[in-house]
């Protein structure tokens, strides 16, 4: 790569950069003040879900898209979080503040054993195993019968399938009175989706990002140039995990019930779905996959006995019409140009001012040539 190309990659990576900011920043002013135009309950607890929900695709997309590596289990992590909050709080009488770190740590053990449980397999064989290690905690979930506590009757120790209840919440009730709860609710969810983008993207734009994008493209180049794959598989594992065991432990607090549910096929495939419409590998795909997702599931619920065949053409067609996802279909706008327009600023994106410097010095090389021609042809002679 020539020190021009280098300039040219640092310039377009430092204005994606104060891009990102400069949306986010403009996305959490209007997420901050959206409560105060006083939408209802309902829309804010939908926008609550939204921020659980795209805190965990967030996360998922940097194992899935980020590091190409194709795990199906998820949720299973997510599920690790909300009932340790759960247990916690029914056996132990914590709060779920309290919790909260409890269940991100045990979050990334399961993370961690699940990645370690695929360190030899590859592509669909990985898909496969994580799927099975989900589909079996389910399992053992929904076969948890014997008796553990006397807290609710004869209290299982998973909560079997009925899931786990009266083990507390956040206190936003108390705090703010019923009537405004649902904004402690609100902006607690807000909260950990802001702390979820930060994490993904300070990864995206790392050393680390990189690292896992070398080992998604060429695995076999990427250790050739000395990259351990076991240390990197781990540190994505790991990473995600964190923040997916906050988003579950946030999911039962503000739910406050959890059950078997959260590791349904259904719930499974609609989650992956938002990563997959958003844009799987990229920055803010899985934000637009979750929206997208989110309003058209809501919009469907006025008509049940349509909704399921409906979101599912929907994807479907989201899928086939848009191959790189709402994020490339954003950002093919945003990039649009007009034909007329250079052909480098269009295939590459280069701000004017760089082509006018690139073309200056294209004419200093010739004049320095011209000029050096005849002392060439002098010294020959």
């Amino acid at each position: 790569m020539t020190s021009t190309s280098q300039n040219i990659r640092s310039r377009n990576i430092s204005s994606s950069r104060k891009s990102d900011l400069w949306i986010a920043i403009i996305a959490l002013v209007a997420a901050l003040l959206f409560p105060l135009v006083d939408p209802g309950n309902y829309v804010l607890s939908q926008a609550t879900l939204f921020f659980i929900w795209a805190t965990v695709v967030t996360q998922w997309n940097l194992v899935f898209g980020i590091a190409g590596i194709i795990t199906l289990g998820h949720m299973a992590v997510f599920a690790v979080g909300a009932y340790t909050t759960a247990m916690l709080g029914l056996y132990l009488g914590w709060s779920p503040w309290a919790t909260l770190p409890f269940a991100a740590v045990a979050a990334v053990i399961a993370s961690l054993l699940m990645g370690a449980a695929t360190l030899r397999l590859r592509g669909p064989y990985i898909a496969v195993m994580t799927l099975a290690i989900a589909q079996a905690v389910y399992s053992l979930i929904m076969t948890d019968v014997e008796c553990f506590s006397m807290v609710n009757g004869c209290q299982n120790l998973t909560g079997g399938a009925r899931g786990l209840f009266n083990y507390g919440d956040f206190g936003f009730n108390k705090l703010l009175g019923f009537k405004y709860r649902t904004f402690g609710d609100y902006y607690l969810s807000l909260a950990l989706l802001v702390v979820g983008m930060i994490v993904a993207f300070l990864i995206t734009y790392s050393a680390l990002g990189a690292t896992f994008r070398a080992l998604r493209d060429n695995r076999i180049c990427a250790e050739a140039r000395g990259v351990d794959r076991v240390y990197y598989q781990f540190v994505v594992f790991g990473a995600a995990g964190f923040c997916t065991g906050l988003a579950g432990a946030v999911y039962a607090g503000i739910q406050r019930t959890i059950g078997p549910d959260v590791l349904s096929i259904p719930l499974l495939l609609f989650i992956l779905s938002m990563m997959i419409v958003g844009g799987r590998g990229t920055r803010w795909g899985p934000i637009l996959g979750a929206a997208t997702l989110m309003l058209a599931d809501t919009v469907l619920r006025d008509f049940p006995e349509y909704r399921n065949a409906a979101l599912a053409l929907f994807i479907l067609c989201a899928m086939i019409f848009l191959p790189r996802g709402v994020a490339g279909l954003v950002g093919d706008i945003a990039h649009w140009r007009p034909s007329d327009e250079p052909k480098e600023l269009q295939s590459h994106r280069i701000p004017q001012a760089t082509l006018k410097k690139q073309k200056k010095h294209g004419q200093e090389l010739a004049g320095a040539a011209s000029m050096a021609a005849p002392l060439q042809k002098g010294g020959a002679q």
